[in-house]
């Protein structure tokens, strides 16, 4: 699964995640990878956990993270990949 985020996510590009959450909830968000402009400094939370995807959501124009254990889905570059 991580290839295909990576090679979904490549050079900046937009793709839609389906994915359950941490509450079991599903969610499906519109996201990019290295999205830096927002970031404040600090440190990451999420780097201690290799499962764990950072991604700036764009419609609610913030960073999320979601495992890649629980993708259901992911679209990108014209191309539909399921679990």
């Amino acid at each position: 699964m991580k290839d295909i985020i990576n090679k979904v996510f490549k050079n900046g590009k937009i793709a839609t995640v389906t994915f359950i959450k941490k509450d079991g909830s599903e969610r499906t968000m519109n996201c990019r990878r290295s999205v830096q402009k927002h970031l404040k400094g600090g440190t990451s939370t999420i780097k201690h956990n290799p499962d764990l995807i950072g991604v700036y959501d764009l419609k609610a124009k913030g960073y999320r993270c979601f495992d890649i254990n629980k993708v259901i889905e992911i679209k990108g570059n014209g191309r539909i990949y399921k679990k």
